[in-house]
């Protein structure tokens, strides 16, 4: 240890090596109860060997049950017992060291499990404490991971299933020496085709890479962006013209040249009316009755 701890009923003494002082600690019991046995007092609680920190931390445990929350030596007893298992935290921190993620940011997200397992733990129930602190420490590391490490943010679910399919492709591609199909996944994972499809193109959101970033394929440093498409609005025209070419066929001849005089060349509907010979009132109705004809065939509204 970092001090030698002696401990009576009311007094807890450190002997500093460094000082060779020795320091009397009052432990006072907390308002309302009878005097209770003092606690050690240790200077360094993280550099404790295993053993001693296994044997502190069942005699902290005993202590903390009698204690009352909120008291002074209910804070000490709990503090204390988080920095003695911080070793608990490192070690579980240990199987995620090459994720390329912030060790402090493991460590701390660890270092919560820890303390909800202190609290959750009861020595009643006759467990060693690292039975129940290892698997809430790594629960909160994998929930950190689960919410920070997606570039895009997909339901837990899905998450889940990418783990999954990932570890059903490999099991089946060592099997069969082939990429697994579909259907191969859904069928060793007990689950539909359609899942499957989902979680694949979930997957495609654990990692996004930049627009702005040089492919560097084939000598060519030019950026994704540049490669990229845009909206080209003829297509829409295209399309459009496409569609409308049947329904044009189904025009009588008379209708169709009303078409071509007012939107081919442009032509007043007075001017259309002198050609035909008919009034600019009845041209007006032609024009609204066939181009209700093509809206209607288009499916688009007026």
């Amino acid at each position: 240890m970092g001090a030698d701890v002696v401990v009576n009923s009311t007094t807890a003494t450190r002997t500093g090596h460094e000082s060779g002082t020795t320091a009397d600690v009052p432990l006072a019991p907390a308002p309302g109860t009878a005097p209770a046995e003092a606690l050690p007092l240790i200077e360094s609680p993280e550099t404790l060997a295993p053993r001693d920190a296994r044997e502190m931390t069942r005699l902290f445990f005993e202590r903390l049950e009698t204690l009352e929350e909120g008291t002074h030596e209910y804070q000490y007893a709990r503090n204390t017992l988080i920095e003695m298992n911080l070793s608990l935290v490192r070690y579980a921190a240990r199987r995620f060291r090459n994720r390329g993620d912030d060790m402090d940011d493991i460590m701390q997200v660890g270092t919560i499990g820890l303390i909800k397992a202190i609290d959750r733990y009861e020595l009643s129930r006759e467990v060693e404490f690292t039975t129940l602190a290892i698997p809430y420490i790594t629960g909160e590391m994998k929930r950190f991971f689960r919410d920070t490490t997606w570039d895009v943010r997909v339901p837990r679910r899905l998450q889940e299933l990418r783990v999954d399919l990932a570890r059903a492709n490999e099991h089946l591609a060592s099997e069969l020496g082939r990429d697994p199909k579909v259907c191969e996944l859904a069928a060793h994972l007990d689950i539909t085709a359609e899942e499957v499809v989902e979680g694949q193109v979930a997957a495609n959101g654990y990692n996004a890479s930049s627009i702005d970033a040089p492919l560097n394929d084939d000598g060519n440093d030019a950026p994704l962006a540049d490669l990229l498409g845009e909206c080209d609005q003829d297509m829409d025209l295209f399309e459009d013209l496409h569609a409308l070419a049947p329904l044009l066929d189904q025009l009588e001849e008379r209708d169709r040249q009303i078409l071509e005089l007012r939107f081919g060349q442009e032509m007043t509907q007075s001017q259309i009316g002198e050609v035909l010979g008919i009034s600019q009132m009845h041209v007006s109705r032609l024009l609204t009755r066939c181009l209700s004809r093509l809206r209607d065939g288009m499916g688009v509204t007026s």
